[in-house]
């Protein structure tokens, strides 16, 4: 199979959806791997580095689309490479298509047959592709919260950790999954006095009790949400509906709530966002004010950490990626039903209901399409 992988053109992406070493390991097993020229430099990696690898660097991405049975990328396409995408194509990369309309008809009007990392599931129940990046952006959230809270960036200049005589800032973390556990981590080592809330009793219990005496929990309600919020200097919004849209935890009005300058950090904004107020926002130009209150709603914000999250990501993705090139996507999403529920479209049906529940699309069963 020849395997093609472009530079990422979303503004300030750095990421590549192909290491030298997944490269490599195409190669050795019988692929033809095309690389754009200049796609790996924002993560560290050198046209010579793929070349090493075994792979083939061709000039544009519009070659890469044209000679590529599969393309291998991290973030969704973009509208100028959805128009080269081709029927019968197989696309592998995030998509993230619940709040995003346009996307999924473009997809669906090209006829390829799209596999999201953010569905792919394994026996545990957890999302493999995503779990890398979603530690990644949950310990960046402290992190660029933590910025944001600056009085210069328009926060309530509070320090994270405090001094002595001085209170530390008091972080709210709501969703207590990969990005939520990543993000109280980072800002209790901060020195941050912080709470997460969740719904699920048994991940409350495991958090008290691997974590116990780092941070607080509780139980997500309106009634303690409402009574937290005043309280809090920052709020991390770490919510998941797998290729849903994420539900709106905080209101416009609930924000006359908060102390002005407090932040909202929306790690879901990828699925639309979870505050009513979030809106997508670049590394170039990260935060925004609505109503006094600061709001840092980056879509993609591993992008940031652009090496490191790359060679996660590529840990994560090798394997799939290896089992749709050695046996064609049908047969491996036949053999596996982890990587079958990464299908979202094929031949233009869309094959994920959540997706199609928040768009008002009807969706086929993928089971019928591999049978």
């Amino acid at each position: 199979m020849k395997i093609g992988c472009p530079k990422e053109i979303k503004p300030q992406e750095f990421r590549v959806g192909m290491t030298p070493n997944a490269a490599m390991e195409a190669v050795a097993h019988g692929h033809t791997v095309l690389i754009e020229t200049g796609a790996g430099v924002g993560a560290g990696f050198a046209d010579a580095d793929y070349v090493a690898a075994g792979a083939t660097i061709v000039a544009t991405a519009a070659d890469v689309f044209a000679q590529s049975d599969m393309i291998v990328k991290v973030k969704e396409p973009q509208a100028g490479e959805r128009k080269m995408l081709r029927e019968g194509q197989l696309l592998f990369t995030y998509l993230h298509l619940a709040p995003d309309p346009d996307q999924t008809r473009d997809l669906l009007a090209s006829g390829c047959t799209a596999i999201a990392y953010e569905t792919v599931t394994d026996r545990s129940g957890g999302l493999p592709l995503l779990a890398p990046m979603s530690e990644v952006a949950g310990r960046l959230a402290p992190q660029v919260g933590a910025w944001t809270l600056q009085k210069a960036n328009g926060g309530r200049g509070v320090l994270m950790g405090g001094v002595p005589g001085v209170g530390p800032a008091r972080v709210l973390v709501i969703g207590g999954g990969v990005v939520g556990t990543h993000a109280a981590k980072i800002a209790a080592g901060m020195g941050a006095d912080v709470t997460v809330l969740d719904r699920s009793l048994p991940r409350l219990r495991y958090l008290d009790d691997v974590f116990g005496g780092q941070f607080k929990t509780g139980y997500s309600s309106a009634g303690l949400l409402a009574e937290l919020l005043p309280q809090a200097d920052m709020v991390v919004g770490a919510v998941l509906i797998p290729g849903a849209a994420a539900p709106k935890l905080i209101s416009r009005a609930q924000l006359g709530m908060m102390k002005p300058g407090a932040v909202l950090v929306d790690v879901a904004i990828d699925q639309g966002g979870c505050f009513e107020t979030s809106r997508a926002t670049t590394h170039q130009d990260p935060i925004y004010e609505v109503d006094g209150i600061m709001h840092y709603c980056v879509a993609n914000m591993p992008g940031a950490v652009a090496r490191t999250s790359t060679l996660a990501l590529g840990n994560a993705t090798m394997p799939f990626m290896l089992a749709l090139a050695d046996k064609g996507w049908k047969r491996a999403c036949a053999e596996d039903p982890h990587l079958l529920a990464g299908l979202n479209v094929h031949a233009g049906q869309l094959t994920y209901a959540a997706v199609g529940e928040a768009l008002g699309i009807a969706t086929v069963d993928p089971k019928t399409l591999v049978a």
